[in-house]
Parts: C-alpha cells; structure tokens; sequence
C-alpha cells in the first residue's frame, strides 16, 4: 500500500530573489507558485528554503528540469543546477514535496517498464546502483510505497534530476515519461531520500 500525504500550511516556507546572492525583488511562499511571473518577476535567481523540501522546475507550470530544494540557502542558480547535466539558468515555478519522510521512505525500482523484470527495494540512499550490483545502467520503473526520492543519471547524484513521490498518482511510474517533462533517458545510476 502506498502512503499518501497531505499538504498543511505552515510545513513549508521559500524566500526567493529576482536577483543572484538574495538582492532585487524578494517573495516569499508558503505553498505552490505555478509561475514567477504572476508575482511580477521573471525566473528565480537566488532563494532560501527555510522549511519542508521543495521542488523547482525550469518552467512555468512545473515543467522542464527539475531541482530538489532542501533546507538552507542557494545564493545563484549554480547552487541547485551545479551538477545537472546540462546548466540552467532560470526557475520559474516550484511547489513543496509534501511526502518527503527521510525516515520511512521505501521505493522499488524495475529493470522494465510496467514493473516487469528484475527489481530491488530500497529505503536508504544509494550513491551507486552498480556498485550495489544493479546490473544494468537504466531503470525502467517505480514504485515509491513512501517519502519523495530523487533519481540521478549518473552515481554521486550528478546529471539529470527525477523527483518521484508517493503521492503523485499513487506512487507508480510505468514509464520514463512519467518520470518529468524533461525526462528522455531511463538512466538512473545514484537515488537518494528527499530530506525534509
């Protein structure tokens, strides 16, 4: 059976600057910001996690890649793109994780899509999947029974970032398109617990 969450306010709390190292326009957000825009600037370029884990998108509408925002502070776009696979200079939208449980996270990972083929459970960070005898650089799909995990290209958590939540329809993704909009690769080689 796999948890399910609930969003409360209070739990979660971003300051965020149109301007690197916390100058220019200041807001701060409590819960969902569809599009910076809305509130008069154009992309994120430092910001501040005070409370809960949250996650940013490239685009407006929680589109493109994706960055895992954990408590402390991200003085320009460096900081939370520094070891994607490709730099990206703007985030324009970000929601909280509101299922992220570092304690009581589990996840199943599957060689194939549909949940087919070879398969592991995991409820503990995992710098590298060969390392830990997953045989093949790709994965195929998941099933997160609890807490949020962010899924990384390569081993040490560097390249392309997929945030995968209980939550987020029931915790199953069939396919690498479920995985973002920016997904285009089954590659997962390193994942991690959300810490909140």
């Amino acid at each position: 059976m796999t948890h399910r969450c609930k969003k409360s306010s209070g739990l979660w709390k971003i300051v965020v600057w149109d301007e690197p190292f916390f100058q220019g326009k200041k807001h701060e957000f409590t819960t969902d910001c569809y599009g910076t825009p809305e509130h008069g600037f154009s992309t994120v370029r430092s910001c501040k996690i005070e409370s809960g884990a949250w996650a940013g998108f490239e685009h407006c509408g929680f589109q493109g890649q994706q960055f895992v925002l954990e408590r402390g502070e991200y003085p320009c776009w460096e900081a939370w793109s520094g070891s994607n696979a490709y730099h990206v200079e703007r985030m324009c939208s970000f929601r909280p994780i509101a299922c992220a449980d570092h304690g009581r996270s589990r996840l199943m990972l599957f060689e194939q899509e549909n949940f087919q083929g070879k398969r592991a459970e995991m409820s503990d960070d995992c710098p590298s999947l060969p390392a830990l005898g997953w045989g093949s650089s790709t994965v195929g799909s998941f099933l997160v029974r609890s807490g949020a995990w962010v899924c990384s290209q390569f081993p040490g958590y560097r390249g392309f970032q997929y945030l995968l939540e209980s939550d987020s329809p029931a915790g199953e993704y069939k396919h690498v398109r479920e995985w973002g909009s920016h997904a285009q690769t089954g590659q997962v080689q390193s994942i991690r617990r959300v810490q909140q």
